[in-house]
């Protein structure tokens, strides 16, 4: 029996090829838009046929959502969690989350953009939205079960990562550095106080 061919090489080029592809649509997309931007334009801009982009990165919704993804799993929300669980006040585990939420909005924001502009004129605009927000979503859920096992909120866990989700999800942090024109310091800094008043009440 002929053992299947297996060249290392050949899967490390082909890796390669594919981050190139990526890296093309991602700078494309940014620049351009999802919707102005062709396959044809992303073979270009890597180098490579449009049947290899299919191949390697698949259609241009797959590398859309394949950008998203490979985006959300470099975010640290694990660590996160993890520091709010350590706290020993409210005003401190907000703090946190509003220095984590910062720096990966501030990581990620070329892939956000890339996102919001994609929204109204993608194929399954919803879905992509899901995609893009549960993992955030469910790092802020993490967030508020342990704000309630250590007795700093009695709230439904759902109702407090709704307002978790207000004060430091996508939207907030665009509106105020993108369209307001502040830092991400003085962001930072406000919507945590604005956080921590809110959960005062």
């Amino acid at each position: 029996m002929t053992r299947p061919y297996h060249s290392p090489r050949r899967v490390r080029e082909a890796a390669e090829t594919r981050r190139d592809i990526l890296r093309a649509a991602t700078d494309l997309f940014s620049a351009n838009g999802y919707a102005r931007v062709t396959v044809a334009d992303i073979a270009k801009r890597a180098g490579v046929a449009p049947p290899t982009v299919y191949a390697s990165a698949g259609s241009k919704s797959e590398m859309l959502h394949r950008i998203i993804g490979e985006s959300i799993e470099r975010t640290d929300a694990a660590t996160v969690v993890e520091a709010v669980g350590r706290t020993d006040s409210l005003a401190t585990a907000l703090t946190l989350v509003a220095n984590g939420t910062r720096l990966g909005n501030e990581n990620s924001r070329q892939v956000i953009e890339i996102l919001f502009a994609a929204l109204p004129v993608h194929e399954d605009g919803e879905q992509l939205w899901r995609q893009s927000t549960a993992h955030y979503r469910q790092a802020l859920t993490a967030i508020a079960e342990s704000l309630r096992d250590k007795g700093f909120l009695t709230a439904e866990v759902s109702y407090t990562t709704d307002v978790l989700w207000f004060c430091f999800g996508f939207n907030a942090w665009r509106t105020l550095v993108r369209e307001c024109g502040w830092s991400w310091d003085d962001s930072e800094r406000w919507l945590a106080r604005q956080a921590i008043t809110i959960f005062a009440e």
